[in-house]
């Protein structure tokens, strides 16, 4: 029901084969061009706000250009840059006698090394000069960088006031060109060292940088710059000489696949985009592991997997599979289905396991899958029912077993997303009146005044949405009872590794346990909390220990439950209304290999996300609460 920012998107392409070959094969020298496309509509999902490609042409003559770069702002950036550049090979096709030789030195974006992004901010931040990929140019091949990524880290401030005590003079503060001049001023020294080695072989002209670019270990400035990261990433390198490599935080907080065979080597933030644009089966895919970085040299020749940092306790990330990863992978559908099931029992109490009186339904479209499972569980709840036949007395009731055998789940479409709302809508009153229309409801979907209706959603952030429209379209249907589910756990912490949920208000769960603690007259522990905050920010105790969770403590699972109901009920609705969320032994039990959940329990994997947190509490204070 709540949009959350996605985590981005990343694409790396490497052809291992000469240009004319795939030409030869498939009929196409823009087999590049076509399998990046792909794979950045197919991770769509992940980036609204802009998206950016980058081409490196091996065989471009001293003189021209030999990286290329184009990016867009925009939920149409991917049709916007791929337009771009097919316009620009066509213009030069048409100027020039386009043979091989031309498409391999002069035509614009045929190459072998290809980058693509899709960004979707965290920071609020917009602009062209905030989309990947970023660009450190240099007049040597193998000192000029393109870098992108799907990262968040905490630790952008350490990093800059590390750059600038030793003279560099970064453009900007963003974490993208603050680590792009980090690991370029490393790619750099590692670019000096191998010129030491070519000199002393007696090597002269462009023999040196032949031989540069022959020996480069791009992975160096991973293995020096790696410690100082902290937070969740998969970083993307693409050097002007085709050296390309991508690396997982060492958490594996946020995903990353690769695949490679003779004709083609490929990373990518999600298995089934690979799987899809390749035409591959599930196995043939793997998987980055923590910490490892995975790199494929000049010649496209030597694949080099490395552990370059050491794995740490598995935290990847579980919102990956509730919300943001594609459907499409066989794991991810199970693990939503799981979802689903899981949150039956509740369920069932709160309707008091009236069956025969209650719709069930999902919005928006990406819960379906969790209502797929919820619907599985509420038959298998039916099924044991059956079971009792056989342990009934012989005497038992027609009427009784009649009973038990007719019973079904009743499912329904109850709403269905008519429009999409605009921005430019930005006058309170009116966007509120446009939200209550989002969803159309299927009117005489449920007996009114006699059904109860369960809807299940994917999560629930904010609660605003639940409160200006769902709630609302909702009530249109005349409902007994309304019970809406989250497959996701009670949301109470921000997130520092990629998703656009840093303030703590922003929490439904978070304002309902203020709201609880003044009710109940104590305000007085909100103070003493900031202030023992406060007074420990810089010490290694705020790196160790989540302080918030004091804020929770006092109140149940259901308590705060009943408090959200209270926030998020519009005036005009009076209809009974219940929430069901998944509990945390649900998500663990139905998502066993993605095991972060510091959204919901507050156990961050690193010390800044704890540093983060507490600070984050000292802001809300200041900022919202005294006032």
């Amino acid at each position: 029901m709540e949009q959350l920012k996605h985590e981005c998107g990343v694409v790396l392409i490497r052809l291992r084969k000469p240009l004319e070959y795939y030409w030869e094969k498939y009929g196409t020298r823009r087999y590049g061009l076509n399998k990046l496309y792909l794979m950045m509509e197919k991770q769509h999902n992940r980036g609204q706000d802009g998206a950016g490609v980058a081409c490196v042409k091996l065989k471009a003559p001293v003189g021209t250009e030999y990286l290329y770069r184009e990016r867009a702002l925009g939920s149409g950036a991917i049709s916007e840059i791929f337009n771009t550049i097919h316009h620009s090979i066509d213009e030069a096709i048409a100027d020039e006698e386009a043979d091989d030789r031309f498409y391999a030195e002069s035509a614009p974006y045929i190459g072998e090394c290809y980058m693509g992004h899709l960004r979707y901010s965290t920071t609020g931040k917009s602009g062209l000069q905030y989309l990947q990929p970023a660009l450190r140019r240099n007049n040597w091949r193998a000192k000029t960088l393109a870098m992108c990524g799907n990262f968040n880290l905490t630790t952008v401030k350490d990093i800059f006031k590390y750059i600038t005590a030793r003279g560099q003079h970064p453009r900007d503060t963003s974490d993208t060109r603050v680590l792009m001049e980090l690991l370029g001023h490393r790619l750099d020294r590692e670019v000096e060292r191998r010129y030491a080695d070519s000199k002393a072989k007696g090597l002269e002209g462009m023999d040196i940088t032949e031989d540069i670019e022959d020996h480069i270990d791009a992975l160096q400035p991973l293995r020096e710059c790696g410690p100082m990261f902290d937070g969740g990433y998969v970083l993307c390198g693409m050097t002007g000489s085709g050296e390309m490599y991508a690396f997982r935080d060492p958490w594996g907080i946020r995903p990353a696949y690769y695949y490679y065979d003779d004709e083609i080597f490929v990373v990518a933030s999600e298995r089934p985009v690979i799987q899809t644009t390749l035409n591959l089966t599930f196995d043939k895919v793997h998987q980055l592991q923590r910490g490892q970085a995975i790199a494929i040299d000049r010649s496209g020749e030597n694949v080099h997997l490395e552990q370059v940092l050491e794995p740490e306790e598995n935290k990847a990330c579980s919102f990956e599979r509730i919300y943001f990863s594609r459907g499409s992978d066989i794991d991810i559908y199970h693990e939503r289905k799981a979802l689903g099931s899981y949150v039956v029992p509740e369920i069932l109490k709160k309707v008091d396991y009236d069956l025969d009186n209650t719709v069930f339904s999902f919005i928006p479209n990406t819960a379906e899958v969790a209502y797929q499972g919820m619907l599985q569980g509420l038959e298998d709840y039916l099924d044991r029912r059956k079971q009792e036949l056989l342990e009934m007395p012989e005497n038992r009731s027609s009427e009784r077993i009649h009973d038990i055998l007719r019973k079904r789940i009743r499912s329904e479409k109850v709403a269905i997303k008519d429009i999409k709302m605009r921005t430019f809508i930005t006058e309170g009153a009116s966007r509120n009146e446009l939200a209550a229309h989002v969803y159309d409801v299927t009117y005489g979907s449920i007996r009114r005044g006699e059904d109860n209706l369960v809807v299940i959603d994917d999560s629930i952030v904010r609660g605003t949405t639940l409160k200006e429209s769902v709630i609302r379209i909702l009530n249109r249907l005349g409902p007994r009872k309304m019970v809406i589910v989250s497959s996701a756990p009670q949301i109470r912490y921000p997130d520092w590794y990629g998703i656009a949920m840093s303030r703590m208000e922003e929490f439904v769960a978070f304002r309902a346990a203020i709201s609880l603690h003044k009710e109940r007259g104590m305000e007085d522990r909100i103070s003493d909390l900031y202030e023992r905050i406060k007074s420990l920010m810089g010490s290694e105790e705020v790196r160790q220990t989540n302080f918030v969770k004091e804020i929770y403590d006092p109140f149940s699972v259901e308590e705060l439950n009943q408090q959200m109901i209270k926030l998020m009920r519009p005036a005009e609705v009076t209809c009974p209304i219940d929430i069901v969320f998944q509990s945390i032994e649900g998500l663990h039990k139905a998502i066993p290999d993605n095991p972060g959940d510091w959204y919901f329990t507050g156990d961050y994997p690193t010390p800044g996300g704890m540093r983060l947190v507490n600070q984050a509490f000292i802001d809300y204070y200041e900022e919202d609460y005294r006032r």
